[in-house]
């Protein structure tokens, strides 16, 4: 944690940000789609410094198209422990056959009963990670 006991807030290196992507699966994607912020969860997977998920037509993969900048965020609460790590960057549609083929061997599946062929790769531009200490808030002075 902080070298500062009395900060509950560390902020994490690059590596460990993408340590932690590693270990998630599950997000949301933010994109500015006709001027207003949506935000949508998904599971993905994290591969080299690129982000993985599958889609389907429809109105995810539309706001993709027309707005390539998205934010990405996961995160994880533990008992005592708690962190965030959010990705900036560009997203794009998998098209080439050689690149879905090596997607598909991957071990993401869909969550819900439906049929995502479309593939997603964000790469980030910009990462950044914070871990909690979790605790009961301290008393007034």
């Amino acid at each position: 944690m902080s070298e500062n006991l009395n900060d509950p807030v560390e902020e994490l290196a690059l590596e460990t940000c993408w340590e932690l992507l590693r270990t998630a699966d599950l997000g949301r994607i933010a994109v500015s789609f006709q001027g207003e912020p949506e935000i949508t969860p998904v599971n993905f997977i994290a591969v080299g410094e690129r982000l993985l998920l599958r889609t389907s037509q429809g109105t995810k993969l539309l706001k993709l198209t027309i707005n390539d900048r998205v934010a990405f965020e996961t995160d994880f609460v533990g008992p005592h422990t708690a962190w965030s790590v959010v990705a900036k960057g560009t997203a794009r549609v998998i098209e080439s056959q050689d690149e879905i083929y090596e997607a598909d061997q991957l071990p993401l599946r869909p969550l819900i009963p439906t049929l995502k062929y479309i593939w997603v790769e964000i790469t980030p531009t910009e990462i950044s990670g914070r871990r909690f200490l979790l605790g009961a808030e301290p008393e007034r002075y």
